[in-house]
């Protein structure tokens, strides 16, 4: 079993608001995604992704802004880390030049 890896960056701290950010890793060695090689995210909500199998194992840490900071830019804060163990490993790895980030599911 190989790990795949979700990293959703949400608009908020609920799950079911809209993606705004995300970063896809895939244990399998199936696909080699990099940043921005997609214009669309994965999934349109964190709650979309737990639909479609992946399964949450850390939710963004609720910390209130610093007094005066409320608005300032800086790093995304709603990060939620989602997961999916499926069969594969480093020597079933496809080359795939599209840039397409394929998601297997186990279940």
């Amino acid at each position: 079993m190989r790990q795949q890896v979700l990293v959703l960056y949400l608009a908020t701290s609920a799950l079911d608001s809209p993606v705004v950010g995300w970063s896809v890793y895939d244990g399998t060695g199936r696909t080699s995604p990099t940043t921005g090689d997609s214009d669309e995210p994965p999934y349109k909500s964190g709650v979309d992704a737990l639909r479609d199998g992946w399964r949450l194992f850390q939710a963004a840490q609720l910390i209130p802004p610093y007094p005066g900071s409320e608005y300032g830019v800086s790093f995304l804060k709603h990060e939620f880390f989602f997961e999916k163990l499926v069969e594969g490993s480093e020597e079933s790895k496809e080359s795939d030049d599209t840039g397409v980030v394929e998601v297997v599911d186990a279940g």
